[in-house]
């Protein structure tokens, strides 16, 4: 004899059909939030012996954090025998076309940039994503220079970064986040006494 359906018995088994959707997702999250963190990690590891000057720390064990522009930035120093070689500096910039563009940093202690990074980003393919230095030489004019002394903003801005031909919100975007990178640099420059 079949039950008649009533209010009731739509909630209770609503309410069970949703719970057990919810832990079959919370489940699936515990499952690979490890995994996500670590591939993250090794992310970041790599791109920080990319960045900096040869180091015989781990930075990703001394990172702290910073705030920039409302932001969290996070701080990799690098030493080398007990002496301080350079630093790094996570920061992402929310001005890209795509969405957020996620950048390190590599400065040597006198804030000259070392190399950069791209670590996350959502830009056009074929045309934003060659902020990557795996598809263009874009990212490169950046190192050597010191952001004192050069002007991080495109050329069509007044500027000293030649934009990728087609994706200069893209190359803003990048120049934004070397921009905050600096600034984090000179903060810690400040609060260090003037030394790294």
């Amino acid at each position: 004899m079949a039950k008649e359906s009533n209010f009731k018995n739509m909630v209770l088994t609503l309410f069970v059909i949703c719970f057990c959707g919810s832990a079959v997702l919370g489940g699936a999250y515990l499952i690979t939030q490890a995994p996500i963190a670590s591939a993250q990690a090794e992310i970041i590891n790599k791109a920080l012996s990319g960045v900096l000057p040869a180091f015989d720390n781990n930075p990703s064990e001394e990172v702290y954090d910073m705030q920039i522009e409302g932001q969290t930035a996070k701080v990799y120093p690098a030493l080398l025998n007990g002496a301080k070689v350079g630093i790094a500096v996570e920061v992402i910039s929310t001005r890209g076309f795509g969405g957020p563009i996620q950048v390190l940093v590599g400065f040597f202690p006198d804030g000259t940039i070392c190399n950069t990074a791209l670590i996350s980003h959502s830009e056009t393919p074929g045309l934003g994503d060659k902020l990557d230095q795996r598809k263009s030489i874009f990212s490169l004019q950046f190192n050597g220079k010191n952001p004192k002394d050069f002007t991080l903003a495109v050329k069509k801005d007044g500027g000293q970064v030649d934009a990728i031909t087609a994706a200069t919100i893209s190359s803003r975007a990048f120049c934004h986040a070397i921009d905050m990178a600096y600034k984090v640099f000179t903060e810690i420059d400040l609060q260090d006494g003037g030394q790294l």
